[in-house]
Formats: structure tokens, C-alpha cells, sequence
């Protein structure tokens, strides 16, 4: 059996889906209540692959959420990962993926030190981040989203925001292998990690996120957007495709011209319906065929019965595991979101 840990936007979005979900002592309550709200197992969770085989999970839902990303608060976000994770081991799941935030406060916050959460001693081979399928999705959401605005990649710039970060250098060392695009512009505020990874590829450009914006054909945004900073079309190229793989997706609402397409990054479609209820109150425009990368990748370890840590540790994800989960997301019917026909 397979897991999903996940969490919501806000507290506003939080409040809804528990009206919606039948947890009226949850709907009208403030953050405070929320920061001492155990984890839930909501949703019961069936899918089946194009080879014909069904497998079976749930999601549980962690209680996080954004707003507890505080100093004053840091304390009730690392306890509320930590429980839902004590909760899938509980219920005896083989593989949990750690869905948005979940997996960026365990590893930012070293919770590889807190094995103990109450009477459960966690066994990190039962959980992944998710991440290198989230990379190799989005690297198929450049190749591809390229080819259908016209843009030759052999001869575009591509800017990574958010370059040293697990998913970004991922994606970095797979465009690097895998394609002959002719500039990376490599971009993030950590000046040493940034010259590791170039380094590490033999090549890219290091540039402020303002100067790599003007200059990129094609962007890949895998940061967290600074609070208070927008976007604007007239500080992009043009044509320009942004794969926007930030959570929750916000370039929508910040760009909007005919010669810049965005795409929801990290998103993928299943070829067949999916059993659950959940990911319509996440907002998926087809909640029964779209979802996450990083849950794809626990059902698609637990199809391939592959129950280990596939992805763990900051900055770890190699070209050769982003190729191996990807053949294996084709074989199970997963697929890559992309443009909408023009």
C-alpha cells in the first residue's frame, strides 16, 4: 500500500476543505487550533496502471500549513511532519510520498535526527520526497512545452530559478545530459551552492533572478516566490514558457500575454481515472486524472514494488534515477501536463 502526506495553501483553503470534508470542530477555527490538530487519514485511494494491475493508498492529511512557516511556529510545522509520517507507519504503508512543503521542512530542518515520535521509531525506508520524479517531469515539461510554442531548445536560454535546491539541480544536471540547450542561467540566493552546481555541470551562467528573467527563452521556477515580489510580463522575453513548479502556483494570476505561455509545473496526467476525492479539493482542473509528481512517484513505486527511499537527501537526485523512474511513469500511464492545443 501506498501513501500520500500532503497539506493545503492557507488557512482560508484549510477552513473549506474541512467544511467540505465533514470536520465542522476544524471549519471556523484560527491557526493556533490548527498548529495542535493531529494529522487524519482522509481519503482512500485506488489506481490502476496500463499494464491492468490496481494498487490501493491513502492520504493523509497533515494539518500544516504555510502560515506556520515562523519563527514563532517553526516548532508545530516540524511536529506536524513528523506525526503524519508516525501516522502512514502506523497504518502499516509501505511507501509514503512527503507532498509540498512536507518534504522541504524535513530536510531543512534535519529531521533525520528525530527517528522517535512518540512510541513509533520511523524507518526512513518507508518514505521519498518525491523529488526526482517532480525533475524528470518537469524537464519533459521544457522539452515538450518547447516544441509546441516553437521554441528550438538547441538554440534557446533556459533559466532555472531556484537552481540549487534538490528538484532545480535535478533539473539542471538532466538538461545538462540530455539536451543540447544552448545557455542554462543558473539562479538562487546561496552564492556557494550556486558555484557547486556549476562546477558540478561544467558550465551555466550565474545571474540575479532580474537579469536571468530578461534573457531566458524558456523558465523553470522551483523556488519559493520572496514575499512581496511579482513577476510582470514586461520583464520577460518574448515568446517566453515559464514551467512554473512552485507550490502553490502563482504565475497564473501574475503574467498574463499572448507570447508567454505558463505551465503548471510538476503536474501529471494519468491515462485512466484515479479513485479519490482529494485532489478536487486541491483545485486540479481534472481531479481524477491530474496530480502531483511527487505522489505519482509513491504509486509508482508501489506498482513497481521499488519500497525504498527512491528519493532522499538534499542535492542527491542523478540523471541515471530520473531516467529510471520516468521509464517507469510511462509503463504506468503517467504523463507530463502540458499546453492545452492552440
Amino acid at each position: 500500500m501506498f501513501g500520500l502526506i500532503g497539506h493545503l495553501t492557507s488557512l482560508e483553503h484549510a477552513q473549506k476543505v474541512a467544511k467540505q470534508l465533514g470536520y465542522p470542530e476544524y471549519h471556523e477555527q484560527g491557526l493556533d487550533f490548527w498548529c495542535s490538530a493531529p494529522p487524519q487519514i482522509v481519503d482512500e485511494i485506488k489506481v490502476t496502471s496500463l499494464t491492468g494491475e490496481t494498487i490501493t493508498g491513502k492520504y493523509v492529511e497533515s494539518c500544516f500549513l504555510p502560515e506556520m512557516l515562523t519563527q514563532r511556529r517553526i516548532k508545530a510545522a516540524i511536529r506536524k511532519i513528523l506525526n503524519a509520517m508516525a501516522q502512514a507507519q502506523k497504518a502499516n504503508i509501505d511507501i509514503t510520498a512527503l507532498g509540498g512543503f512536507s518534504s522541504i521542512v524535513f530536510e531543512n530542518f534535519n529531521l533525520q535526527n528525530n527517528r522517535q515520535v512518540r512510541n513509533v521509531e520511523l524507518d526512513f525506508r518507508r518514505f521519498t520526497t518525491g523529488n526526482t520524479h517532480t525533475a524528470y517531469i518537469i524537464c519533459q515539461q521544457v522539452v515538450q512545452g518547447a516544441q509546441q510554442i516553437g521554441i528550438d531548445i538547441s538554440q534557446a536560454t533556459i533559466a532555472v530559478c531556484g537552481a540549487t535546491g534538490d528538484i532545480g539541480s535535478g533539473v539542471c544536471r538532466w538538461l545538462n545530459t540530455n539536451t543540447a540547450v544552448k545557455n542554462l542561467l543558473l539562479v538562487a540566493r546561496n552564492q556557494e551552492r550556486l558555484d557547486t552546481l556549476q562546477s558540478e555541470l561544467g558550465r551555466g551562467k550565474i545571474l540575479p533572478m532580474d537579469e536571468a528573467l530578461s534573457q531566458a527563452d524558456i523558465v523553470v521556477w522551483v523556488a519559493s516566490l520572496p514575499k512581496g515580489v511579482e513577476i510582470s510580463a514586461e520583464a520577460l522575453k518574448k515568446p517566453c514558457l515559464i514551467i512554473d513548479g512552485g507550490y502553490p502556483k502563482n504565475f497564473d494570476s501574475q503574467v498574463q500575454h499572448p507570447e508567454i505561455a505558463i505551465l503548471k509545473g510538476g503536474i501529471v496526467e494519468h491515462s485512466l481515472d484515479i479513485e479519490w476525492k482529494i485532489m478536487e479539493l486541491v483545485n486540479m482542473e481534472t481531479p481524477n486524472r491530474q496530480l502531483f509528481a511527487c505522489f505519482a512517484e509513491a504509486m509508482i513505486l508501489e506498482f513497481e514494488k521499488w519500497y525504498t527511499n527512491f528519493s532522499w537527501g538534499r542535492n542527491e537526485i542523478t540523471v541515471t534515477k530520473m531516467d529510471q523512474i520516468g521509464e517507469a511513469s510511462r509503463k504506468h500511464g503517467f504523463q507530463p501536463l502540458l499546453l492545452l492545443d492552440k
